[in-house]
C-alpha cells in the first residue's frame, strides 16, 4: 500500500466512497482520523453548502482528505473554486469524462485529480489526459453501476496502467483478503463505501443501518430498465417498496407515451424525477420502504454497528494475515 499512501498522505491506502448524505463531515473526519482517507460526497450541493461543510470537515480533522466532484454539475467550476480555496489535496470526479477545462482548474490549485475508469479504453484515455490516478470500480458496487465486474475491470485495467498512475480498486469489497488479492494484482489501495455505512460515526438513520445489518448479497439488486425509450441508469440498492414502484411507474409512463398523453421529453423527465429525494429519505428521514437504499452487493459483510477504527483495523489485519500466508 506505500505507493496508494503516498499518493493520498494517509496511513493505510482506503478510501472511503462518496455516497451521497452519508460521506459528510462526520464520517469522513473519522475515517480520515483513524487512518484511512475520508472524502466528502458533494452530489448536488451548491457551491456555499460545499464550503460549509469542507470547513466543518477541517475543524474535526487535521488529517488529509478528499472532495468528489460530479462532471455533470451544472457549477463544476464553482465547486472547483471553493475546493482550492480550502487547500483540499485531492478531487475526485465522478459521474462521466471531465469537461473541458476541467482538469486545468484543478490542478492549477493544486490539488491532484481522481477519475473513474469504467473500462480499460477510458482509463487509457484519462490517463493520456493528465489524471493523477484511477478508481476501477464493478457492477458490484452500491449506487449507479457500470456493467463490468470489479475481477474482470481489475484483470483487464491494472496490468496496463498500473504502472504509470496509482489504482484503486472499488466495488463489492467486504474484508481485507480481497483488499491483499487486488494489492497483489498492482492497485496502489482500495476503496470501499458499504462497509462504512454502519460506523458508529455515520450519521445514518437507525432504520437505514438496520435495513444494511439485515441484507444479504443478494438483496442489493440493480434497477431495471422497462422500456428502452426511458433510459434508466443502473442503480445498486437493497429492494423495497420503492424499487417495485419504480418499475410500476416505468410501466405506467410507457403506457402513457404509446397512448400520445405525455411527449418523451416529459415522459423521460417523470423517470429520472422519480428518485430525487429518494436517497435522503431514508439516509436521513429513515423512511427504508419508500426510500432509496443504495448499497453494494459487500452489504452481507456489515454484520455490526461498530467504530470506524475497528473497521479499518480489522480489515488491515485480514490483508496482513492473508499476504503473510501467501509470503510462507
Amino acid at each position: 500500500m506505500a505507493r496508494g499512501c503516498a499518493f493520498l498522505g494517509s496511513e493505510v491506502a482506503i478510501l472511503c466512497g462518496a455516497m451521497s448524505w452519508v460521506s459528510e463531515r462526520n464520517l469522513v473526519a473519522a475515517i480520515s482520523n483513524a487512518g484511512g482517507f475520508g472524502v466528502i460526497a458533494c452530489g448536488a450541493m451548491s457551491p456555499e453548502l460545499l464550503d460549509a461543510e469542507i470547513a466543518a470537515t477541517h475543524a474535526l480533522t487535521d488529517k488529509p482528505f478528499g472532495v468528489n466532484l460530479i462532471t455533470m454539475h451544472p457549477q463544476l467550476f464553482d465547486l472547483i473554486e471553493v475546493c482550492g480555496r480550502h487547500r483540499v489535496g485531492h478531487v475526485v470526479l465522478a459521474g462521466g469524462l471531465p469537461p473541458k477545462g476541467a482538469l486545468e482548474a484543478i490542478k492549477a490549485t493544486g490539488a491532484k485529480v481522481i477519475a473513474f475508469a469504467p473500462a480499460l479504453s477510458l482509463a487509457k484515455k484519462l490517463v493520456r489526459s493528465g489524471v493523477d490516478a484511477l478508481v476501477i470500480e464493478g457492477m458490484e458496487a452500491g449506487g449507479h453501476i457500470g456493467p463490468v465486474s470489479t475481477s474482470v475491470l481489475a484483470q483487464e485495467i491494472l496490468p496496463e496502467v498500473a504502472n504509470d498512475v496509482p489504482v484503486f480498486v472499488a466495488g463489492g469489497i467486504g474484508r481485507g483478503e480481497a483488499i491483499a488479492g487486488y494489492l497483489d494484482m498492482g492497485a496502489a489501495g482500495v476503496q470501499l463505501g458499504t462497509r462504512f455505512v454502519c460506523a458508529t460515526e455515520s450519521i445514518a438513520h437507525p432504520n437505514f443501518k438496520r435495513a444494511f445489518l439485515r441484507a444479504s448479497a443478494r438483496d442489493a439488486v440493480a434497477s431495471v430498465q422497462v422500456d428502452a425509450r426511458l433510459p434508466v441508469i443502473p442503480v445498486r440498492a437493497l429492494k423495497n417498496a420503492g424499487t417495485e414502484l419504480f418499475t410500476a411507474k416505468q410501466r405506467e409512463v410507457a403506457a402513457s407515451l404509446d397512448s400520445g398523453a405525455v411527449e418523451m421529453a416529459e415522459a423521460q423527465l417523470q423517470i429520472e424525477h422519480y428518485w430525487a429525494g429518494a436517497l435522503r429519505r431514508a439516509v436521513i428521514d429513515g423512511d427504508v420502504e419508500h426510500g432509496s437504499l443504495m448499497a453494494g452487493q459487500s452489504v452481507g459483510m456489515v454484520t455490526k454497528e461498530e467504530p470506524v477504527a475497528d473497521i479499518i483495523a480489522t480489515l488491515m489485519a485480514e490483508a496482513a494475515a492473508a499476504l503473510e500466508k501467501r509470503a510462507a
